[in-house]
């Protein structure tokens, strides 16, 4: 039997469930037809009846069909199939189509899963993802969120005025981050290529160009391991606006997760990592009183050392005073800020894009935003001196000597543009996952990718 090519002018199966929904048990609305294509889920034969559970992206309804026609058509659990009928309703009651046609449009060749209990293994709902969605409404559900989410994000800036843009993804020199990126070769070029750990240095190259308030909303790659909040191939949206910075930036970032929440969740309260929260309410602190209220604030490596020893922390691994402090941060202050939190005015040493404060040169004007242990965005008033920023490069290069791997190379081309003049800006990272893992309410960020990447099995 040759699969059908086509199944025009159908309707979606939750606005036939609402009109069936409205007619009285036992009634059949007669005089209007409807066409349905779906995937049939289940079936129950009664005699001279057959009930199938047909099911669409929009959720599921029940078919009322004779049972002759099914035996015909030698139907079987998982074809997908076209129907035309009429909104009914069965005796108990369920939303129905009382089907005059029926036609199988792609027959099924392997059986599905166990239909009630789905995929209850967690590694083959990543390997085979189109079974997680085929079994269960719930991931079909959270995959139409994310895109609702993501939607939301550009809706946001694009009402705010910014335009999206494209940079390159296959860059000569990496930056934007402290990562370690991945290598690929061009033949064309006769040199090595990275994939880009961030947008940030093309998108403030706009900034110089006048663009003046831009955004990108795209795949990102570290050269990293798995946890639950990272991925080696991940999406974030970052965006820059000239004439504002990091307390302008910080109300925008509040503005659009709102935004983003209302849109896919229908409000800004979640529940993430076991814990109520909301994300119209943001608390601040300074990292330096954070870190200071632990008592392991101080700029001096060696007592910085110490005092982390001295609690219990493993620093064998921390080379130079940068990493100490991070990971200072990342140990006692990151895991118990639960409710929305933002975390501003950094070091400099941790920030070689940012702006000073205007009251301490050693910080600069940086924020983090964390809820339940997590961060998922970074913002800055961001550097726009040429001369400065090619003292951070040299800084950075310092720590890299030192072996902090994951330092900041430098950019001449970057200086360059940057000589020319930039507007003073604002700009800020949402980590797209991350988001979605928060709204969602997923420990894993495998859970909010609809293909994560996966070890090849043995």
């Amino acid at each position: 039997m040759a699969a059908a090519k086509r199944f025009p002018d159908r309707d979606e199966v939750a606005a036939v469930r609402a009109e069936a929904e409205q007619l009285e048990p036992g009634g059949t609305d007669s005089a209007t037809k409807r066409r349905l294509a779906g995937r049939v889920m289940a079936r129950r034969d009664m005699g001279k009846l057959v009930f199938l559970d047909l099911v669409d992206r929009s959720g599921r309804i029940q078919l009322i069909c004779p049972s002759e026609r099914t035996g015909e058509l030698e139907l079987h659990l998982g074809d997908i199939v076209g129907v035309t009928g009429s909104p009914a309703r069965s005796r108990r009651g369920e939303p129905s189509v009382q089907v005059d046609e029926l036609e199988v449009l792609s027959p099924i060749r392997t059986p599905l899963p166990d239909t009630f209990h789905g995929i209850e293994d967690v590694e083959l709902r990543y390997r085979k993802r189109y079974l997680d969605l085929l079994m269960s409404a719930e991931s079909r559900d959270e995959a139409i969120k994310r895109a609702r989410m993501v939607s939301a994000v550009r809706a946001y800036l694009d009402g705010e005025g910014f335009i999206e843009v494209e940079t390159p993804i296959m860059q000569p020199r990496y930056g934007g981050g402290f990562a370690e990126p991945f290598v690929t070769h061009s033949e064309l070029l006769d040199a090595d290529l990275y994939l880009r750990i961030a947008d940030e240095l093309y998108l403030k190259r706009l900034i110089v160009g006048g663009l003046e308030k831009v955004y990108e909303l795209s795949k990102d790659f570290r050269n990293e391991s798995y946890s639950y909040k990272h991925s080696p191939e991940f999406t974030q949206v970052e965006w820059y606006e000239a004439y504002a910075d990091y307390k302008d930036t910080a109300a925008r970032m509040k503005e659009l997760v709102r935004d983003a929440a209302e849109a896919t969740i229908g409000g800004t309260k979640t529940t993430f990592r076991g814990h109520d929260v909301d994300l119209a309410d943001f608390q601040e602190v300074r990292f330096v009183d954070a870190l200071d209220a632990h008592g392991v604030w101080t700029r001096d490596e060696t007592e910085l050392r110490a005092k982390l020893t001295e609690a219990g922390v493993d620093v064998s691994s921390d080379r130079t005073w940068s990493q100490l402090a991070d990971h200072a941060y990342s140990h006692f202050v990151e895991p118990e800020l639960i409710q929305p939190t933002i975390v501003y005015d950094w070091p400099i040493e941790l920030s070689p894009f940012a702006r000073t404060t205007d009251g301490d040169d050693t910080l600069v004007e940086r924020f983090e935003a964390v809820v339940s242990g997590m961060e998922f965005a970074n913002a800055f008033s961001e550097l726009n001196d040429s001369e400065e920023q090619a003292q951070r490069f040299a800084m950075q290069e310092s720590d890299r000597e030192a072996g902090q791997d994951e330092a900041e190379p430098g950019d001449p081309d970057y200086v360059e543009a940057m000589s020319y003049g930039m507007a003073p800006n604002g700009g800020c990272g949402i980590g797209i996952d991350r988001l979605a893992m928060i709204l969602l309410g997923k420990d894993s960020i495998r859970d909010v990718i609809l293909f994560p990447g996966l070890r090849a099995r043995d």
